[in-house]
């Protein structure tokens, strides 16, 4: 491997582990679990799809958002990652001599029907939740639209597509400068995240909650959110908002803002602007119980 898909790689798990670890409301962390999802499954999810993502340059967006999905559902029984491995397949093939934001529009421009096609199966085969009669129906069907085309219908409806409507416009116009500033800011990089969520979910309401329970209750999110942040984010108003994404079974859980904080993170360190944390730092917040699902290359670094 070279270096530069080692960083890739290093990066990609960085991105996911950082995002799994930090103990933002609503979501998965290494203190909260779902019925059918832990703090395990997205270890594990990492470890499977960084090093196939250093095969981005040359396998198309498609093949290679489906070949992460296939391994994953081999290891992972839920959908932990689609959402990530959505955003990160059109990312890591931009070449390295480019910044994300000079060479994401000829990748998303360039996807075709046949990405469009494996996208759909990888869609199939992770099951996501939240998904409407109408989005069922389109993803059973042979796409006649390109990838791209294909997500700009959906971008209305889901944050993901929008990305791909507009060159990941959320994600370099708001999630990377927002990082960047909290970074510089905060004292760890998890409070940075946490604040980096809560900013996704102000300014973005999330899609995810949209779809299991309707934009009223997305808006409601968002403005509780906007609420925390405005306040200094202090703990006691980040635990009520937490109470609050679990009740009614986790049907809150701002996944897609989850997975807007992986690639923003992503892009983030593979373009300078925070610096990768060592990962000592991050191990320090992974309980113990947890260390034999690190990647191993992780683990001695």
């Amino acid at each position: 491997m070279s270096q530069n898909n080692h960083q890739l790689e290093h990066w990609c798990y960085l991105a996911c582990v950082m995002e799994a670890t930090a103990r933002k409301p609503g979501n998965v962390h290494p203190a909260a679990s779902f019925p059918d999802l832990s703090y395990a499954d997205f270890l594990k999810s990492a470890a499977v799809i960084a090093p196939l993502l250093t095969q981005s340059i040359a396998v198309p967006t498609g093949e290679l958002a489906l070949a992460c999905i296939r391994e994953t559902q081999k290891t992972v029984p839920s959908n932990s990652n689609l959402g990530i491995v959505l955003l990160l397949a059109p990312l890591t093939r931009i070449p390295a001599a480019l910044k994300i934001s000079e060479g994401i529009h000829r990748i998303l421009h360039a996807l075709s029907a046949e990405d469009a096609r494996a996208v759909y199966e990888a869609i199939r085969l992770a099951n996501p939740g939240g998904m409407g009669t109408t989005e069922s129906a389109d993803i059973s069907q042979e796409p006649k639209e390109t990838l791209r085309e294909a997500m700009c219908l959906a971008a209305e409806r889901d944050s993901i597509a929008h990305e791909y409507a507009t060159d990941f416009q959320i994600i370099l116009n708001t999630g990377v400068p927002a990082i960047t500033e909290y970074w510089e800011e905060s004292d760890c990089w998890e409070a940075a995240i946490i604040r980096l969520q809560l900013r996704l979910m102000a300014d973005f309401p999330d899609t995810l909650i949209a779809r299991k329970l309707g934009r009223d209750q997305a808006e409601e999110a968002s403005r509780r959110a906007r609420a925390v942040l405005q306040s200094a984010v202090r703990t006691n108003h980040l635990e009520e908002f937490d109470s609050w994404l679990r009740a009614q079974g986790n049907q809150r859980n701002p996944g897609t803002t989850a997975d807007l904080i992986v690639a923003t993170l992503f892009v983030a360190m593979r373009d300078g602007f925070i610096p990768a944390p060592a990962p000592g730092t991050i191990r320090e917040k992974i309980p113990p119980q947890f260390h034999q699902y690190l990647n191993l290359k992780f683990q001695h670094e």
